[in-house]
């Protein structure tokens, strides 16, 4: 539940209202003494007698929006006519649209486009498969890929109900990198299936995202298709986030003025995304951190751990600690959550290092209060937008597809992991650096292209290797 009105549950209220009087304040005080806000007022017809007005108000969830538009049924001489929530209204019929790039106003642009003259490029790409880049979409397009096993917070929802949010994650390809994404969501959680899939639908493709889709499956999902393809396979609940984490990273430990080589990190989460970051800060030079799940801390003498845990316990906890995730977090300068809510509280976070940094990136509920996290550490991020410095994708994966797509990349790396979260993390500049701004809007108009340059120059006449 959100904790302040958000724009993401927002109504609009269509009111018959009289041409005169104190209609207007009227409904503001009721609105506001319910919590909500108004953020827009808009006459839909006026007459003498009466007005129709459209009332805009974010409110906290699905429950207090309806307990306003109840609220504002009691006024006198007031009727609501519909109740419209804009989020769905924004949903209506998809996101998304193709589009032709070329006109096709008559016979000679026709024949061009479609046949016979089509005929002479499939040819021409059938004699020099390489060409299909320069001449098809294949070289500006990714298609995005789920199984709808692990949507957002919302977990195993399936194929259909993943659509909306993929939709999303093709209209932010576009909207940032001008990128052509395309939702594929498959209607099975078999990894062959997945696998055997996404190789026959390659060839259509510059770049493969998986997205939503559940650990362990998406390790190997991910590292057989990078076996079999010869475009980039980039899994961004584990690499878009590990890079942003590492550029908020990177800033913060700026603020406070520790080097990654010397801070001790307690990390809450192995799965996808705790996994991917694990491997993205050791890269980069970490070298304390002890990672927890839901058994607690992961070590060599812990019994019955997968390939994935192994692995965390072979390169992490040299001390091997053995206790819970509130013992891992007293004294660590850094704390990484990408697990479950309101694990810690700030009691836990008073008794980390001073300068304490808090990464609580669950969402929509993090891993513990925001709020009272800033009590006891001196830099604190989490998913959300409606705190600063909110860790979000978008800030990655658009550059990282534009850089990918540009140099031709036949695969991507570690090597371009760390310049895409050192190129995000430069975005922003000593002057703006504080506890508060650690990385910059989504919306700023260096982030892609300073991704994507750094991604581009990494990329180039590189082996294709693993990340």
């Amino acid at each position: 539940m959100a904790s302040v009105p958000s724009v993401s549950y927002s109504i609009t209220v269509r009111l018959e209202v009289p041409a005169g009087g104190k209609a207007v304040s009227q409904i503001t005080h009721v609105v506001e003494n319910a919590g909500g806000i108004v953020t827009a007022l808009d006459v839909n017809t006026a007459g003498h007698e009466k007005l129709r007005i459209d009332v805009t108000i974010a409110t906290r969830d699905t429950e207090h929006a309806e307990a306003i538009a109840a609220a504002l049924e009691t006024i006198d001489d007031i009727s609501i006519h519909k109740v419209s929530d804009r989020t769905f209204l924004m949903h209506l019929g998809g996101k998304i649209e193709m589009q032709s790039k070329v006109p096709l106003r008559n016979r000679d642009e026709l024949s061009m486009a479609y046949t016979p003259g089509v005929a002479r490029v499939s040819l021409a790409i059938a004699r020099n498969p390489e060409d299909v880049r320069r001449l098809t979409i294949k070289r500006n397009s990714v298609a995005v890929v789920t199984d709808g096993s692990a949507v957002l917070g919302l977990g195993n929802i399936g194929p259909e109900a993943a659509l909306p949010v993929m939709e999303g994650k093709a209209a932010l390809f576009k909207r940032f990198a001008g990128i052509d994404a395309w939702p594929i969501c498959l209607d099975t959680q078999d990894t062959d299936e997945i696998v055997r899939t996404v190789q026959i639908l390659a060839p259509a493709f510059g770049g493969i995202n998986l997205e939503d889709i559940s650990a362990p499956r998406c390790f190997e999902v991910e590292r057989r298709l990078r076996e079999l393809l010869d475009i980039p396979v980039f899994h961004d609940d584990q690499h878009g986030t590990a890079i942003c984490v590492l550029a908020a990273l990177t800033n913060a430990l700026r603020v406070v003025g520790k080097d990654i080589g010397q801070v001790r990190i307690a990390m809450s989460g192995a799965g996808a995304a705790g996994s991917a970051i694990l491997r993205l800060l050791l890269h980069a030079g970490a070298r304390n951190v002890v990672v927890c799940d839901f058994y607690g801390a992961v070590h060599k003498g812990r019994a019955d751990m997968d390939s994935s845990l192994r692995w965390i316990a072979d390169h992490t906890n040299a001390e091997g600690y053995s206790g819970d995730l509130r013992g891992a977090v007293k004294g660590a300068d850094v704390f990484v959550g990408v697990s479950a809510p309101g694990i810690l509280n700030g009691d836990d976070i008073a008794t980390m290092a001073g300068d304490a940094i808090v990464f609580a990136l669950a969402n929509p509920e993090p891993e513990v209060s925001p709020d009272e996290a800033r009590e006891h550490a001196a830099v604190v991020a989490t998913g959300r937008s409606d705190y600063p410095n909110q860790i979000n994708n978008v800030l990655a994966f658009p550059g990282v597809f534009r850089g990918l797509l540009d140099a031709q990349a036949d695969g991507v790396d570690q090597t371009m992991l760390l310049a895409a979260a050192k190129a995000l993390a430069e975005v922003v500049t000593d002057g703006e650096l504080g506890p508060n701004y650690i990385v910059p809007s989504v919306f700023h108009p260096d982030v892609t292209t300073r991704v994507a340059g750094a991604v581009r120059e990494a990329a180039g006449g590189r082996p294709r290797t693993e990340a």
